[in-house]
């Protein structure tokens, strides 16, 4: 089988909207697919989609394979007067990206189409000009002449509010879409569940789609505790150093394999990272040089992601972050290159097919 199929799967999420803590679409869009392909899927209260294919062997480990089906965004906070919406962001939006972007707020009457209003560059100071407006000081125009008719549109302070969708193919087997971070993450998932479907496999497998990632990570601690697996595997983006302003950064790039995690740690905020289980992760290299398959390592100092909280649930779980090479990280249009993307793919079957019940993971 191929690794992918096709990509419509990718682009229909790319054009769902689903901020942190407001999911459902692609909660019923991922259930739907893991239904496809599971005897076992369920929605928990927190919003995760947890997927289970048993394992041959009753002995076998449990393993939680994951990836975030939430996006960044932002949310009402307060209506004008005179119609214009103030937002606030949900998430790391980077605030130099956002003046004139097309948004879609999920008001209780329906979506409504909005654009953050940039100043008019022919009244534009000089002195304003190559400045960052910050997100307090923007607002957002739909169309409404006064707060009644915004609230007639369904608007009110707490409305979710997302980038508008996009999705296109480029050449040189690269993809440009709306939040990619962590579509593409849920893709790779669904295509591993697809290549391992019908197989028979000594280890039970949890596929699971978390929810609030990018809301300080939220689900995957609760979907953790629920599964107790016996080792983690989370999917997300690396970023990639690829471009003119990064290269200084690091050697991660399109091109170069699927990215492994060494080290992430967050340093603002939120005090947290991941120093992966390194049986685990050793593990994973292994597999990769026996598909004589090229990969990355990561050592990222300034994020995190949800397999920094599943490594200390319970009495802890080992566990290793699992990447595609992604451009433009958090803006309104992320890439990602498909041939890493279809590694990443043939990897994580690879490894989870041969996960048994004699992987050591122990410590000391």
């Amino acid at each position: 089988m191929r690794p992918i199929e096709s990509l419509q799967t990718l682009e229909r999420m790319c054009h769902i909207s689903a901020l942190s803590g407001h999911e459902e679409d692609m909660i019923t869009f991922m259930k739907g697919e893991m239904a496809r392909y599971l005897p076992e899927c369920r929605v928990d209260r927190l919003g995760n989609v947890i997927g289970c294919k048993p394992g041959a062997d009753p002995e076998g480990p449990r393993v939680m394979l994951f990836a975030h089906a939430d996006e960044l965004g932002f949310m009402v906070r307060k209506i004008e007067p005179d119609g214009f919406i103030r937002i606030t962001r949900v998430g790391g939006i980077p605030e130099k990206s956002l003046p004139a972007q097309r948004l879609i707020l999920r008001g209780s009457r329906g979506d409504v189409w909005g654009v953050i209003g940039p100043k008019s560059h022919h009244l534009t100071p000089a002195e304003e000009k190559f400045k960052v407006v910050e997100i307090k000081d923007l607002f957002v125009d739909v169309g409404a002449h006064s707060k009644a008719e915004a609230e007639a549109m369904g608007l009110f302070p707490g409305t979710p509010v997302t980038y508008h969708g996009f999705f296109r193919e480029m050449p040189g087997g690269q993809v440009a879409g709306k939040a990619l971070d962590n579509r593409v993450g849920c893709f790779v998932l669904l295509q591993v569940l697809r290549l391992l479907a019908e197989k028979e496999i000594p280890a039970t497998v949890y596929y699971v789609a978390t929810v609030q990632e990018e809301f300080n990570i939220r689900g995957a601690q609760t979907a953790a505790f629920a599964i107790n697996p016996d080792l983690a595997i989370g999917i997300d983006g690396a970023v990639s150093c690829d471009t003119p302003d990064l290269k200084p950064e690091s050697d991660i790039h399109f091109g170069g394999g699927p990215v492994i995690g060494h080290y992430t740690f967050h340093g603002r905020g939120t005090l947290n990272g991941l120093i992966p289980n390194p049986k685990l992760r050793q593990y994973i290299t292994d597999v990769a040089a026996r598909l004589t398959m090229p990969v990355q390592h990561s050592v990222f100092l300034g994020g995190l992601v949800d397999t920094s909280y599943v490594a200390v649930v319970r009495e802890g779980i080992p566990s290793v972050d699992m990447a595609f090479p992604m451009r433009y990280s958090h803006s309104p249009i992320e890439v990602a290159s498909l041939p890493d993307i279809e590694q990443l793919i043939v990897l994580l079957a690879t490894a989870v097919e041969g996960i048994a019940a004699g992987l050591d993971l122990s410590r000391g």
